[in-house]
């Protein structure tokens, strides 16, 4: 099995190299990562510059671009041949509810999805990040559940959460949907020391809501997250109900 590894934390990141550890016993890993910090990029592909790539001691492969360019420039351009999995991360921080919209780490795995190669994102939910590579050997067989499937859906990808536990206090694994959260107090507005005006955004104090099988429910009690994300964004449901407004042009 060929296993592609990124994330949006950047090829130094201790989690990108969790993941390729835990990988490894499933097949032939190669990460190819950002250069640099590339959190809440979401989907962005770099179009008005090139990009370049060079290689580490150790084979990685780091692109000065986003998480989506990694992955174009690896499955077109950089790899061999084609992988049969991506895994994107390990995040440093949670990716649950609204958060899939901005991240990078699940952007990732959506362009494989789009390219049609099965994926998974996994992000760490706590703060810890130096304790990471204890979560190796839980990985390893979450990992070996997922990929060695012949039944993997199409057009899906999971979004992973593990909780701010041990591993081995982990309370076990729930199938979830996604959360909502709204922010509060996330926009700064300042002066700098020389009295220019600037607005800093993040931060501040979130609220969660979700049904009881919400990713946010399940870390907070102590279990894996898996979320099953759709690539298809229709609201099938309102087709019908929206086609009788007869409306006109």
């Amino acid at each position: 099995m060929r296993i592609l590894v990124t994330n949006d934390d950047g090829y130094l990141a201790g989690g990108v190299r969790v993941l390729a550890e835990a990988a490894g016993s499933l097949g032939s890993v190669r990460i190819v990562a950002p250069d640099r910090e590339q959190s809440a990029t979401s989907h962005s592909l770099t179009l008005h510059y090139p990009l370049r790539v060079r290689e580490t001691d150790d084979g990685t492969l780091v692109v000065d671009g986003t998480p989506t360019d990694c992955m174009v420039l690896a499955i077109g351009e950089l790899l061999e041949q084609r992988p049969d999995f991506v895994l994107s991360g390990v995040n440093h921080g949670a990716n649950l509810g609204d958060d899939v919209l901005y991240s990078g780490t699940v952007a990732a795995a959506m362009e494989a999805t789009i390219l049609g190669i099965p994926a998974v994102a996994v992000s760490y939910t706590g703060t810890d990040f130096e304790r990471l590579p204890a979560w190796t050997g839980l990985l390893t067989r979450l990992l070996r559940q997922l990929l060695l499937r012949d039944d993997f859906p199409a057009q899906t990808l999971f979004n992973v959460n593990l909780p701010a536990v041990r591993p081995a206090d982990v309370a076990g694994i729930r199938i979830t949907t996604l959360g909502r959260r709204a922010y509060v107090g996330s926009l700064t507005r300042a002066r700098d020391p020389a009295g220019r005006e600037y607005f800093w955004i993040g931060g501040g104090e979130s609220t969660w809501w979700g049904s009881d099988d919400s990713d946010f429910r399940a870390v907070h009690d102590g279990y894996i997250s898996i979320t099953p994300l759709h690539l298809d964004l229709t609201n099938h449901g309102l087709i019908n109900g929206i086609a009788q407004w007869q409306l006109e042009p």
